[in-house]
């Protein structure tokens, strides 16, 4: 195990929601899977490349990145332990030979210094206390001419499962998710902010483009509002609430999923930014 600064985000990643997470992690891939083609095309992963996946959690996005990078390797590094555990474990019944994971903190870990070709995150870039130093550390682990490439949260409102969060206000103490500044899942929403501090972490050529897609939630909409409430990102507010709250929140937001409810599934569009970024100003290949 790795020095970690971080501690909160730690303690947070290693304790119930790492673990969480890792026992629901097929369902948040097919929350997110929607970034994948995107973020890995951004990347533009050579076969021969190596490359660097920041808070990879279980794995999903360094599996396919190894798949890209055929005659190369992708490393997955994350704080989570009991995710890591799942992303090994995935690794290794899927047969992904050139996929390792590390335990360890971004801002402080010891990479090895131009090590990698590219390095490339889905939703793993909003948790750091100090992400000019995370960045600074990435810096220093791409070659010259490497690319970046990480998903992001953009605005709160623009995403569909929030939204319909926020319909249980009168039922639930819905505050929202957070400010820009983080740490935390929106902590990135500003364009101008995120090129401000990849250029104070040494990057240059930086681009925000935002990306909608469309993510399973659900088989169903009362599937869909349990995974929301009991799993997701709802579960602080039930606990805030009576169990006849709960009862009540669950089912109105049962009735709101039921129009997204099509094809049996429940699809929510979430809204993140694509951003993509070069170290040294050299031209990405």
């Amino acid at each position: 195990m790795g020095h970690f600064v971080n501690t909160a985000q730690e303690e947070a990643w290693n304790g119930y929601e790492g673990a969480q997470w890792a026992r629901s992690q097929e369902r948040w891939d097919a929350v997110n899977d929607g970034f994948n083609q995107p973020l890995l095309d951004a990347a533009a992963i050579a076969e021969t490349d190596s490359v660097l996946d920041i808070g990879c959690g279980a794995g999903r996005t360094t599996r396919l990145a190894a798949r890209r990078a055929g005659l190369g390797r992708a490393l997955g590094l994350d704080l989570s332990a009991p995710m890591l555990e799942k992303a090994r474990e995935s690794a290794l019944r899927e047969g992904v030979e050139n996929a390792f994971f590390v335990q360890g903190d971004a801002q402080v870990h010891p990479l090895e210094a131009e090590g990698f070709d590219a390095a490339l995150s889905r939703y793993g870039m909003t948790f750091f206390t100090d992400p000019v130093a995370a960045f600074s550390n990435l810096r220093r682990a791409l070659r010259p001419g490497g690319r970046l490439a990480f998903v992001c949260a953009a605005e709160a409102e623009a995403n569909e499962w929030l939204e319909a969060l926020a319909s249980l206000k009168g039922i639930l103490p819905f505050d929202g998710f957070g400010r820009p500044g983080g740490p935390g899942m929106f902590s990135l929403t500003d364009p101008d902010r995120i090129r401000g501090l990849l250029t104070a972490g040494g990057f240059t050529d930086v681009d925000v483009d935002r990306v909608e897609v469309p993510g399973k939630w659900g088989a169903d909409a009362l599937d869909a509002a349990t995974f929301l409430l009991d799993s997701g990102p709802g579960r602080h507010l039930l606990d805030q609430v009576t169990p006849p709250e709960r009862d009540e929140a669950r089912q109105a937001l049962t009735a709101v999923l039921e129009r997204h409810a099509t094809n049996g599934a429940v699809w929510l569009r979430s809204s993140s930014w694509l951003v993509t970024a070069v170290r040294d100003g050299a031209a990405p290949r």
